[in-house]
């Protein structure tokens, strides 16, 4: 029994390690995918490049480091390089946790990890963050004295993001399911299964 609670510990702390390190690696490739754009807001609020690493890593890591990564991910970039500009960077902070920790919890918490799944907890995210958005939207601007009105919430969030938002769709499933091929980040529906008869 001592046996097994060492090695089910030893387990949980390369799991997080390996948790650490992979959002570290994402941390680090979301600073560096809006150089593709060339830092142009315009074209980064259509495709919109920081938005993939960080759901790439609530889905694998889980929607705590989702949440983290998305809140520190533009922050970060405006202490670096000055985008996003403020105080837009501080609504994209709550905008991008938001995406990071939804798209975690959903697709974690699914019955059976599959692409229908992968497809459901991106579409919810996508949801939630962009409402979130406005929400955080609407009292920075409160409080800085700038107006936020429906327009600009449904062309920030929807139309002008319509080829971003197709990206995501595309690429983050494509990516997670060569991963479940390649045995690194398999689909954990079989684990699930086998624990939960398990336990019956």
């Amino acid at each position: 029994m001592e046996k097994t609670t060492k090695t089910s510990e030893r387990t949980d702390n390369s799991k997080r390690i390996q948790n650490l390190v992979l959002a570290a690696m994402l941390t680090a490739v979301g600073i560096v995918l809006p150089f593709f754009t060339g830092q142009i807001p315009q074209i980064g609020n259509m495709l919109l490049p920081m938005h993939l690493p960080v759901l790439v890593c609530g889905l694998i890591c889980g929607w705590q480091y989702g949440g983290i990564v998305g809140f520190v991910l533009p922050l970060l970039r405006h202490i670096l390089f000055g985008m996003p500009p403020m105080p837009n960077g501080i609504s994209m902070a709550f905008e991008l946790a938001a995406y990071g920790a939804i798209a975690g919890f959903v697709y974690n918490h699914s019955r059976w990890q599959c692409i229908i799944s992968l497809y459901r907890s991106l579409v919810i995210a996508m949801v939630g963050g962009r409402i979130v958005w406005g929400a955080a939207s609407i009292v920075v601007l409160g409080i800085t004295g700038g107006a936020f009105t429906w327009q600009i919430f449904m062309a920030g969030a929807f139309l002008n993001a319509i080829p971003g938002i197709i990206l995501q769709l595309v690429l983050i499933p494509a990516l997670m399911l060569a991963l479940h091929r390649t045995g690194l980040v398999p689909f954990r529906r079989q684990q699930r299964a086998v624990s939960q008869a398990a336990g019956e």
